[in-house]
């Protein structure tokens, strides 16, 4: 099935982009090189790099671009659609700082709240000070881990889980209490703030969080807080099974073919109590369209103020100065998401200040102010040297951002 949409939504007004930025619809994109991406997709698909793609391009004024290639499932021979879910994966992390900011603004916290001032398990934070001859020395942390330090990943807190807690991530048979207090009694990595170390443990405890903060389970709060006002129907932590029938299969390549992993990274929700605020989201082209073009609107979509236009900002712009972050060159991180310090590489055709994510099966959403532009990309191909260096996302970046015609 091919859906192609290339009309232009009632305008609003860019609250957030920067003085350089435009006001720009459909009419605003050169439709002919639009229409490029979905070949070039497809070209993905006979080379067996994908099974399928949805590919979204918009901006504040809404969606330019919906094309849906491929196959979701191979194997039972259904088409992509529009409405197929994926697991983002990773492009969570950022709804989750969305939520830490909903808490600030409503007084119940602040990000340099220290982590033990929520979760008092983790008073008196060790420290590994030495590794030698198979013997660990600890010291006392210099300073308690902070809020600040989970959204950037700075934290020095080990990025996964212990052996023999169990496969949160694949049975998910822990829910967000005890995987805090697994984490607390481990000893930190490094001093906080010293390093950058991608986090996805500090990035649960975040999750947890939000549940002590808010009185709601982690999945209901970002249900409330974002998916309904936002009309993210297709959006959830435990989609529906209808929802999950329309599902696309993650596959890996070998032997030159795909093949549908049949235990991915992040299992079958159906049973599950851990909600993985690191990953666990599963969505839609149209529904992350919605929330993409509600950051570039400043926070508000349709009328509705989702997000205070300050707290977008303090999120997205630049909190780990020069230290060397991300998968990609040039990158820094602000409060979730990513951020492009100097675009070059895979983000050269980006702008200074572009903030997004991608995910662990190679979905990808980049927001660029300067230029007014979003670009998501969603796939479900495991083994990916480096998702966010993958060739399809380079090839929908520059395509999209070639579309752009030149302001008036």
């Amino acid at each position: 099935m091919r859906l192609s949409v290339t009309y232009g939504l009632v305008l609003l007004p860019v609250l957030f982009s920067s003085t350089a930025a435009r006001t720009v619809g459909a009419a605003d994109f050169d439709s002919a090189l639009l229409s490029k991406i979905e070949a070039r997709m497809r070209q993905f698909v006979d080379e067996q790099e994908i099974s399928g793609a949805v590919t979204v391009v918009g901006s504040s004024a809404g969606l330019a671009h919906l094309v849906a290639v491929g196959s979701r499932n191979l194997e039972r021979g259904e088409a992509m659609t529009a409405d197929t879910l994926f697991r983002i994966a990773s492009m969570t992390k950022p709804v989750v700082a969305m939520g830490i900011m909903k808490l600030v603004e409503s007084g119940a916290l602040s990000v340099d709240d220290p982590v033990e001032k929520h979760l008092p398990e983790f008073r008196g934070q060790m420290l590994v000070a030495d590794r030698k001859d198979g013997t660990v020395t600890l010291t006392r942390s210099p300073r308690p881990i902070t809020l600040r330090d989970l959204l950037t990943h700075t934290s020095g807190l080990p990025g996964g889980y212990p052996e023999g807690f169990g496969d949160v991530y694949g049975q998910r048979d822990h829910d967000l209490n005890e995987s805090a207090l697994v984490q607390s009694q481990r000893p930190l990595e490094f001093p906080p703030g010293s390093r950058w170390a991608y986090c996805n443990s500090g990035i649960d405890l975040l999750g947890r969080i939000i549940e002590i903060r808010s009185g709601m389970r982690f999945d209901e709060f970002l249900q409330k807080q974002f998916f309904e006002p936002l009309g993210m129907n297709d959006t959830a932590i435990f989609p529906s099974a209808d929802r999950q029938a329309r599902t696309a299969v993650v596959y890996e390549k070998k032997d030159g073919k795909l093949n549908p992993v049949s235990r991915p990274l992040i299992g079958n929700p159906a049973t599950a109590r851990h909600s993985i605020p690191a990953g666990g989201l599963f969505s839609t082209g149209p529904d992350l369209a919605a929330m993409y073009q509600m950051l570039l609107c400043g926070g508000e979509w349709k009328g509705v103020r989702v997000l205070a236009t300050e707290s977008l900002k303090t999120m997205t712009q630049l909190q780990t100065a020069e230290l060397p972050c991300g998968f990609v060159e040039g990158m820094g991180f602000g409060f979730g998401f990513a951020h492009v310090r100097q675009p070059k590489g895979v983000t050269r055709m980006l702008s200074a200040g572009t903030f997004g994510h991608g995910g662990a099966f190679g979905t990808q959403g980049w927001i660029d102010p300067r230029q007014d532009l979003f670009v998501i990309l969603l796939i479900q191909r495991s083994g990916l040297p480096n998702g966010d260096a993958s060739p399809m996302r380079d090839v929908l970046q520059q395509l999209a951002v070639d579309a752009l015609r030149p302001q008036r």
